[in-house]
């Protein structure tokens, strides 16, 4: 039987094992439960590592992902532990999502700066969600708007989170999911469409320190 209330899980962060991020595990449990959040997502960039020794700890649920860079945008895989293949075409990399137990979630499909999958794709069966909010998108409510739009056309389960690269940012979106405590519950539920979205977006104090963390590490890669 479900809880009384919802699960509350922000369900796209990323971690050091991420290059632009500096989250270190420790904080990414400290801020998510800050947040009073149930659970995190940690969805690195092309890596698993992170999410592999977050989840074999027992201080918050973990659902291990990845953000794949696709040759058509970003996609998460959720509940996934084993590395996926970057810049692949979207239908080859959610069948290999899929093999591997895992669901597949645009990811920031309507952002104007970042590259996403865009507010123009008209139909892909297989997707199991669209992730409607993301805390560091820019801006922030158009953004929001076009991933609504897009989930409602597709008729596809919305979900959000916090995108976050540091610690501050965790839980600044997330989403409330009818489910267990549990991975496999979670995940379902997700499936099913049952999940509400919630969120707002990066302050511009964060968005600053992000920009300058980008434009050091920039300078230290030349």
């Amino acid at each position: 039987m479900s809880p009384s209330l919802p699960l509350k899980i922000d369900l796209h962060t990323h971690s050091h094992y991420s290059e632009d991020a500096t989250t270190t595990l420790k904080e990414l449990v400290h801020y998510a439960k800050k947040r009073e959040l149930d659970g995190v997502a940690l969805t690195d960039h092309d890596t698993v590592l992170g999410a592999r020794r977050l989840s074999k700890q027992k201080h918050i649920l973990t659902i291990p992902g990845i953000e794949i860079e696709t040759l058509n945008g970003h996609l998460l895989a959720l509940s996934v532990t084993d590395p996926v293949e970057p810049k692949c075409n979207i239908n080859e990399t959610i069948e290999r999502i899929r093999q591997l137990g895992g669901i597949a979630v645009i990811a920031h499909p309507a952002v104007v700066i970042k590259t996403g999958l865009g507010h123009k794709i008209a139909s892909v069966s297989n997707l199991d969600a669209v992730e409607v909010i993301n805390s560091t998108t820019f801006p922030f409510f158009l953004a929001t708007r076009q991933a609504r739009r897009l989930a409602e056309r597709l008729r596809l389960p919305q979900t959000a989170g916090s995108d976050a690269h540091h610690p501050k940012e965790v839980g600044r979106a997330y989403t409330l999911i009818d489910a267990d405590l549990a991975r496999d519950d979670v995940i379902e539920a997700i499936r099913k469409g049952r999940t509400t979205p919630f969120g707002e977006p990066l302050s511009w104090a964060l968005r600053l320190e992000r920009g300058a963390f980008g434009f050091q590490r920039k300078l230290g890669g030349r």
